[in-house]
């Protein structure tokens, strides 16, 4: 993955184009049209093809970014280069908000899991509208403490339980939101592939290819690549209070 600065550059666009990405997202939706105007006049859009990186951790922020289009994947890395994934954004959420405010670097890295154009606002110009707009300030800390609660609950997650029950809740999660009844049980698709749910889940690819084959013996699941059918949801729920 590369962070493409040259081919990727920012590029002016329609003032209307860019009300409209604002006006959608969540963070900026007590403005008035005439306010999301004068923002969008300090607004500029860059591109990002799938697998480039909006920015790295450590780099020092230059400014909000907002996902207009594609989605955006937020991932720590270890020293032995395994990830782990903080959130997977989607079109109208803005990304690392936090260093727009208190001057870090950023915390952790961003990248493009399919082709992005991001609404792009300098930390300059954010900092100063929200001095005039202190209610943008007080959205924004709301979106702060939203996104605080979901690493808790990663934390709690990959310190309280096994890989097992992580994967089996992510399953579940699936099933109940994605899956569709059938002869043969709820079928759904995997999102991602079998890396990117390890990196989800805070463990290696392997891993949770054995886990899906051991869960398929037991008569719970057919497993065909990202194709899952589960056949006894009431067998797998039971299975994560008594997971070893």
């Amino acid at each position: 993955m590369s962070n493409s600065s040259t081919s990727n550059s920012s590029i002016s666009r329609e003032r209307t184009d860019l009300a409209a990405v604002l006006q959608k997202t969540a963070l900026l939706s007590t403005l008035t049209p005439a306010e999301i105007q004068l923002l969008a006049a300090r607004t500029v859009r860059k591109m990002f093809r799938t697998g480039e990186l909006l920015f790295s951790e450590g780099e020092p922020c230059h400014g909000l970014h907002i996902i207009a289009r594609g989605k955006v994947r937020i991932f720590k890395t270890s020293l032995g280069g395994r990830e782990q994934v903080l959130a997977m954004n989607q079109p109208g959420e803005s990304v690392a908000e936090l260093p727009v405010f208190d001057g870090g670097p950023y915390p952790a890295s961003a990248v493009a899991i399919e082709d992005a154009e991001i609404a792009f606002i300098s930390r300059r110009d954010f900092q100063a509208f929200c001095m005039e707009h202190p209610e943008v300030a007080l959205k924004m800390l709301a979106v702060v403490g939203a996104r605080l609660r979901r690493l808790v609950g990663i934390i709690e997650e990959l310190s309280f339980t096994t890989i097992r029950q992580r994967l089996i809740s992510a399953l579940l999660r699936l099933a109940e939101s994605q899956g569709k009844q059938t002869e043969r049980g709820i079928e759904f698709q995997l999102p991602a592939s079998h890396q990117e749910l390890a990196s989800q889940l805070g463990t290696v690819r392997e891993l949770i290819s054995r886990n899906l084959m051991r869960l398929q013996a037991e008569g719970l699941l057919d497993v065909d690549a990202r194709q899952i059918v589960v056949k006894d949801m009431k067998g797998l729920s039971a299975l994560l209070v008594a997971t070893p």
